[in-house]
């Protein structure tokens, strides 16, 4: 039997693990995927108003008198002039954001061929040595805004990329392209002084990879895997694992002049993953010692019901006073394990997810020694209530792993109009159907269709719990009142009972998790029920409260939306 415990406890924390790794690699592709849509809808937002501006220039008349004159010794003293709001001033240099307008390094024109019209003072439109300005150079002239890359001071101190924006200049006579302008930008101020669990960012050009972030050494392994895989066929944006330095690290790569004119020029993003891993390895470490220490109470109660079923009659009857405060023992010390691993766990509703297995296998083991027959009565009645409380505990694990997972934020309400009246009546007719020792007398004020916005499952928890607690904290022959109302556009739903009163110094706390009250020693519980039901209340928009408890009555109110006020196909996420 301990076999068969080990056996399956086992298999179930190997599935548990293995999801729970799976998860975190989600999420943290989710995270560089963020990172990524965050840089990129800022270039592009940031390319869109660049060519903007810079469509606006080339419109300038001065400079299309200039070329349609043929007076190319006024074309550049126009536009400095024209250009003048755009062009960096070395002496007084702003920041973009402070003055509003994208900054340029340099400027040049290009003739009808594409070739560079050299500037009379290149002081004046930026300086840029002949190698850098044949780069500039198109031929032929293309008839749409291209952008390209050039890198300036390649491997020294100064190295330096500038964005550049070719716009053709269309003759306003004959419509044909007649110049181009050449514009260079500083490139996207793209964080490079970035903590080391950060993602960084450069750019590759001409088989050079421009990352200051990252030293010599990084740079020259991520220079090596963009050369391979540049070297295939696929070329398109492409993500990819490699080591730096010994840390494992995310490669992304994306073209970011597709179909220019000018040489292809990649963005590259380096996304550093040893917290990740380190990350994933404690979460493996936190699900196996857990599971080691579930798996030993399990052993523990395996051989004592083992030693116990192997014992002689006569031995049972006598021990069966120390055998049952045994039992207890060995059930508190279950549900203490439970809390203790429910709360060092809590920041993952996997690991929460998972405790249902090794319960479950418990549950089995039971069972099994339940269908042995020439069981004695005693050991079947005590086998018995353990298989009840492995039931209690699945209850508990449920609450749990619904409250972690609201407090991660993936419960999601599928809002629909949910017939409240017709809800009550039926969780009613249940209990009723129930024992009553208490004999009690339950009344209800409803309207006959009383109907709210939200999701009937969760609502049903929550009418459930106020319910059910409303009749365990009764007197003998109390009363149970349900009333509802509309007014000032909510729904108002009050649940009260005659049952004892709450004691003032624990109104405060009784919807906080796991809390009981002098009340809640001598009836069965956890402390979930009312934090739980108040989370799904406001998870629908709505709030439960304590209106009142006194020596003759305890009354709870919940105020939800009413159906008309929210649309039928909405959700809502924590």
């Amino acid at each position: 039997m301990m076999l068969v415990v080990a056996g399956l406890t086992g298999a179930g924390l190997y599935l548990a693990q293995r999801n729970a790794m799976a998860n975190l690699q989600r999420d943290l592709q989710r995270d560089f995927q963020s990172d990524l849509t965050a840089l990129h809808n800022v270039e592009e937002l940031r390319y869109a108003a660049l060519a903007e501006r810079c469509g606006a220039l080339v419109a300038k008349p001065r400079i299309h008198a200039a070329l349609e004159d043929n007076a190319l010794d006024l074309l550049y003293p126009s536009a400095k002039d024209e250009l003048r709001d755009i062009m960096q001033d070395e002496t007084n240099p702003q920041p973009d954001q402070i003055s509003g307008v994208p900054h340029a390094r340099f400027y040049r024109f290009l003739d009808r061929t594409g070739a560079l019209l050299p500037p009379p003072n290149p002081a004046e439109v930026g300086l840029l040595r002949a190698d850098e300005e044949t780069q500039l150079a198109l031929k032929p002239l293309p008839t749409t805004a291209q952008i390209g890359y050039l890198l300036r001071g390649g491997g020294t101190a100064e190295e330096t990329i500038d964005e550049i924006i070719a716009l053709p200049i269309t003759s306003t006579e004959t419509n044909e392209v007649i110049a181009a302008l050449v514009i260079g930008f500083k490139p996207l101020e793209v964080v490079q002084k970035r903590g080391a669990d950060e993602m960084k960012s450069g750019i590759w050009l001409n088989g050079w990879l421009h990352l200051p972030a990252l030293l010599e050494s990084a740079r020259t392994v991520v220079d090596q895997e963009m050369s391979r895989r540049l070297a295939g066929p696929e070329k398109a944006e492409t993500s990819s694992h490699l080591d730096i330095e010994g840390d494992p690290h995310l490669l992304f790569f994306k073209r970011l002049n597709p179909q220019s004119a000018f040489p292809a020029a990649y963005e590259v993003c380096v996304f550093p993953l040893k917290t990740a891993i380190a990350r994933q390895r404690r979460l493996g470490w936190q699900i196996l010692g857990a599971g080691a220490l579930l798996l030993l109470v399990g052993f523990i109660a395996s051989h004592l019901i083992a030693k116990r079923l192997s014992a002689p009659v006569a031995k049972l009857a006598i021990d069966s006073q120390e055998n049952l405060a045994r039992r207890k023992r060995v059930e508190a010390a279950l549900a203490s394990t439970h809390e203790e691993l429910e709360r060092s766990t809590r920041f993952s509703a996997d690991a929460s997810h998972q405790l249902k297995t090794p319960v479950t296998v418990l549950r089995a083991g039971i069972e099994e020694l339940l269908r042995r027959e020439n069981l004695d009565a005693s050991v079947y009645d005590e086998l018995s209530a353990l298989h009840h409380q492995t039931y209690r505990l699945t209850g508990v694990i449920d609450d749990l792993l619904l409250l972690s997972r609201m407090d991660a934020g993936h419960v999601k309400i599928e809002f629909r109009p949910v017939n409240l009246s017709r809800l009550i009546e039926e969780w009613l007719d249940d209990l009723n159907a129930l024992p009553d020792p208490l004999k009690l007398e339950v009344k209800t004020h409803l309207p006959s269709s009383l109907s709210i916005s939200g999701e009937q499952r969760y609502t049903s928890l929550v009418l459930q719990n106020l319910l059910e607690n409303a009749r365990k904290y009764n007197r003998p022959g109390g009363r149970i009142h349900v009333t509802g109302r509309e007014e000032n556009g909510w729904i108002y739903l009050t649940v009260g009972n005659s049952g004892p009163p709450i004691p003032a110094e624990m109104k405060p706390y009784i919807f906080e998790r796991f809390s009981r009250g002098a009340n809640g020693e001598k009836i069965a519980g956890h402390g979930l029920g009312l934090n739980l039901a108040r989370e799904l209340v406001r998870l629908h928009g709505g709030e439960l409260n304590l209106v009142s408890s006194d020596r003759e009555w305890t009354e709870f109110e919940v105020r939800f939306r009413p159906a008309e006020k929210a649309g039928t196909n909405s959700e809502r996420r924590t």
